[in-house]
């Protein structure tokens, strides 16, 4: 099984961040990090992609918007993060 695309929205010094990233690195999933602390055009990708969205990570999991750290532990502890992932 192919894993899916993996794509993190975050801002520099955010503890979310790092919380929602480590639970992919222990996982060995790779993802791509887009930081948008000084705003800019992966800001406005963001708000596109994820229109509303007011805070970092926003987690994208093969292209649909998952939501932010709280959601993505959810989808761990609910055993729904590995199946998405194709672990």
């Amino acid at each position: 099984m192919t894993t899916p695309k993996v794509e993190i929205y975050t801002k520099w010094g955010c503890p979310y961040c790092v919380s929602a990233k480590a639970l992919f690195d222990g996982k060995g999933v790779a993802y791509d990090e887009f930081d948008i602390t000084l705003g800019g055009p992966k800001k406005a990708e963001m708000l596109e992609r994820v229109p509303g969205a007011a805070t970092v990570p926003q987690i994208m999991i093969g292209g649909a918007a998952v939501g932010g750290c709280d959601e993505l532990y959810a989808l761990e502890r609910a055993g729904q993060l590995d199946p998405m992932l194709g672990l």
